[in-house]
């Protein structure tokens, strides 16, 4: 009852900008990791290169190129995570100190309150809470990878091959959690845009949206690592 008056200085323009961020987040994850058979996206591309390298660690004779691959996808959740978690803090501060909000209000927003300064700023802490968790379950999944290819018997061993399939799909599922987390810090800094207004936010959704599939299904980098199949 009391979140109501809350969301009262809210117009019905602030709700359809915020249901058009949320639409488009969580569609633009179906369709790149649910792409048209005609039209993978670089992350479905990529996962089949991911399978493709658990298949040669088997028979690669020296394998510390593959320990420093794992070492720096790991590296790299690290650093997001580290990001993540000082971005949310920062957030958090801003959320518990009312008079940083009502600078933030006559800054940014003409007439606004400090409590919709507030809700703008949680919706993008929602989506850094949601990156932090992908990010970690990434780096936990990477760690998991490491272990199944260490694990693994010499290529003439018939449970080699099984035990490759399965740090692949380890290594896929890992990857694919590293994407959700990074389209999350995507949409954080488009729900920013709310600061300056809802129509700010629709066009920093837009601007975002179309991003992401730029790089999912028209970059250059995709043409590149689909010419394996064309080729």
């Amino acid at each position: 009852m009391e979140l109501l008056p809350r969301l009262s200085p809210l117009g019905p323009a602030d709700y359809i900008a915020v249901a058009l961020l949320v639409i488009l987040f969580a569609g633009i994850g179906w369709i790149v990791e649910n792409p048209p058979r005609g039209r993978p996206s670089t992350s479905v591309l990529m996962a089949d290169y991911r399978r493709d390298w658990m298949r040669h660690f088997v028979t690669r004779q020296q394998k510390i190129f593959d320990a420093t691959v794992i070492t720096s996808l790991r590296q790299a959740t690290s650093f997001y995570i580290s990001g993540t978690m000082i971005a949310l803090g920062a957030g958090i501060a801003l959320v518990g100190n009312p008079e940083r909000l009502i600078l933030v209000a006559e800054d940014l927003t003409i007439g606004a309150q400090a409590v919709v300064v507030e809700i703008k700023v949680i919706v993008v802490l929602l989506f850094l809470a949601n990156a932090l968790l992908k990010f970690m379950w990434s780096h936990r999944l990477f760690g998991y990878c490491a272990v199944l290819m260490a694990s693994m018997h010499n290529a003439e061993d018939d449970d080699a091959y099984r035990r490759t399939d399965q740090a692949a799909e380890v290594n896929v599922t890992g990857a694919k959690a590293y994407n959700r987390g990074l389209r999350s810090i995507y949409f954080a800094l488009a729900a920013l845009g709310w600061l300056l207004g809802p129509w700010t936010l629709m066009l920093t959704t837009l601007i975002t949206a179309l991003t992401v599939l730029r790089q999912e299904f028209a970059s250059q980098s995709r043409v590149v690592i689909s010419q394996r199949d064309e080729g």
